[in-house]
C-alpha cells in the first residue's frame, strides 16, 4: 500500500526533470495524476516509465497560459473526480538573463503569466476541488534564486519571489 493511494494529484511541468521525476514518484506511491505539459513527447515518456507502477496517470498536453483550458479542466476533474487531494506547481520558465531595463514586455509577461498567474488560475479554477478533499495539499516550486538575489534574473526572481508570497 502507497502513501498516495486513491489521491488524486494535478502536476505540472510533468514532462522533463524535476516534475517528471515527481509525478514518476506519486504515481509509484500509488496515486492518480493528472500530469500537465506543453510536451507531449515528454508525457508518453512518463506514461511508459508509470505502465509498471501502482499508481496511473491522466496526461495533458497543454499550456498552462492556457487559462480556459484550466477552467475546463477543472470542471473535468471536478465531474470525474469531484475532488483533488493535491497540487504539484512545477511548471516554470526562467526568461531572460539580463538587465533588466533590457528586458521586453513580451518576455516579461511569459515569465510572470508562467510563473504566477497560471497558478493563480489553477488555484482558483480548483479551488472547490481542494475543499472537496479530506486533506488537499498545494506545493509551489519556487527557487533560491529569491534570496540572495542573482543578478540578471529579474523576471524569475520577481516571479518566484511572488510565488512564494
Amino acid at each position: 500500500m502507497g502513501k498516495l493511494d486513491n489521491r488524486i494529484i494535478v502536476s505540472t511541468g510533468a514532462s522533463r526533470g524535476i516534475g517528471y521525476f515527481a509525478a514518476l514518484q506519486m504515481v509509484r506511491e500509488g496515486a492518480h495524476v493528472i500530469a500537465i505539459a506543453r510536451t507531449v513527447g515528454g508525457l508518453e515518456e512518463l506514461d511508459d516509465a508509470a505502465k509498471e507502477l501502482p499508481g496511473s496517470l491522466t496526461l495533458v498536453p497543454m499550456d498552462v497560459t492556457d487559462y480556459e483550458a484550466i477552467d475546463r479542466l477543472g470542471g473535468v476533474i471536478h465531474e470525474r473526480w469531484g475532488r483533488l487531494d493535491g497540487f504539484f506547481a512545477n511548471a516554470g520558465i526562467l526568461g531572460p538573463v539580463s538587465p533588466f531595463a533590457h528586458v521586453g514586455t513580451k518576455d516579461f509577461d511569459r515569465v510572470m503569466a508562467v510563473n504566477v498567474t497560471a497558478n493563480w488560475r489553477f488555484i482558483r479554477s480548483f479551488d472547490a476541488l481542494f475543499k472537496a478533499s479530506d486533506s488537499a495539499r498545494l506545493l509551489f516550486m519556487t527557487s533560491g534564486a529569491t534570496s540572495p538575489i542573482k543578478p540578471f534574473m529579474g523576471p524569475y526572481t520577481m516571479s518566484k519571489a511572488a510565488l512564494e508570497a
